[in-house]
């Protein structure tokens, strides 16, 4: 099992220290950037709201856009197995062959 590493976030001007696994950092920190970027927009565009209404307001947005994009995230999951597997049935026929 692969040991988990503290790292420190910031979300919304609120700090957070967190563990995660060494190869989900990249993906985290990339998430946090767009999520405090869209809270930087929501705040830019709907001025004198306070903090939860912004951070509402990316919940639904990053949940939304998630929902629209997952199936084709899981169809492109699926075209690469299908892509694994017909090279290994290739290769598999091209030694019995």
């Amino acid at each position: 099992m692969e040991a988990l590493i503290p790292i420190n976030i910031v979300i919304a001007d609120r700090s957070y220290r967190i563990k995660i696994a060494p190869k989900d950092e990249e993906v985290v920190r990339q998430t946090l950037k767009l999520i405090n970027d869209k809270i930087l927009e929501f705040k830019t565009m709907y001025a004198g709201k306070d903090m939860q209404d912004y951070i509402s307001m990316v919940i639904l947005w990053y949940a939304t856009s998630q929902q629209a994009t997952a199936p084709l995230a899981i169809q492109e999951l699926w075209k690469q197995d299908l892509e694994q597997m017909e090279k290994l049935i290739d290769k598999a026929l091209t030694n019995n062959g």
